[in-house]
């Protein structure tokens, strides 16, 4: 009696239905492209700190509120590529 194709595959094996890329090649993340496009994303807001930007004034210094969200964007980035970082090398 011969086998079919699915009966081979093992258990833990994906399902077309719910993955249809699975039957055309492969399957995954892209685990370095995710930190050289995080880190680039990082350092393109932290450029943006750079600009001609008006400050508030606020007891007779300049006080700019568009630095306090960009650099908050960049912690907030930094901080999700380095859980991301620790989370690939538990996995290893």
């Amino acid at each position: 009696m011969a086998s079919t194709e699915l009966e081979k595959k093992p258990s833990q094996a994906i399902d077309p239905a719910e993955e249809p890329s699975v039957e055309w090649g492969w399957h995954g993340g892209f685990p370095k492209g995710t930190q050289i496009a995080g880190w680039f994303s990082v350092v393109a807001v932290l450029l943006m700190l750079i600009g001609n930007h008006q400050g508030i004034l606020s007891g007779g210094g300049h006080f700019k509120m568009e630095d306090v969200f960009l650099i908050g964007t960049a912690v907030v980035l930094a901080l999700g590529l380095f859980y991301d970082l620790a989370k690939n090398k538990r996995r290893r």
